[in-house]
């Protein structure tokens, strides 16, 4: 898929997927798994998987979508991190370590981005009507 693109001017611009394509950034702990904070690794390695987790990630995969985890761990924790993923079978693009600890999360880009927060279990995504905070105009 060449998702190179340039403007009139000819100069190059980031690459846009397919609208039929999503790019998941999806968390690890606390996500696809038990809650395990850096300050444990040792427990990295053996923490159960959310079956749910591994049958939808899996299927987006299947399904020709980008799957990447993108984790609060650290660099130190790539090796175990890596063993995890696919001892447990997941399907993955990438994986993006050092994302800022603490949640409150708030994006800015300037693609889309829509969010979606794991409430206790993984199906497929359905449309609902929300209010969100967005640049005022000019």
């Amino acid at each position: 898929m060449d998702l190179i693109q340039k403007e009139e001017n000819g100069h190059l611009i980031s690459p846009v997927l397919p609208e039929n394509v999503k790019n998941y950034l999806i968390d690890i702990d606390g996500t696809i798994c038990d809650d395990i904070p850096n300050e444990e690794p040792e427990r990295m390695l053996t923490v159960a998987v959310y079956p749910d987790a591994l049958e939808i990630l899996n299927k987006w995969h299947d399904e020709g979508h980008i799957i990447t985890f993108f984790t609060s761990r650290t660099e130190a924790h790539r090796e175990v991190t890596e063993k995890w993923l696919s001892e447990n079978g997941f399907k993955y693009h990438g994986l993006l370590l050092g994302k800022p600890r603490g949640g409150n999360y708030h994006w800015i880009d300037n693609h889309m981005v829509r969010a979606t927060r794991y409430e206790g279990h993984f199906t497929d995504l359905v449309f609902k009507e929300v209010t969100i905070e967005v640049f005022k105009q000019k």
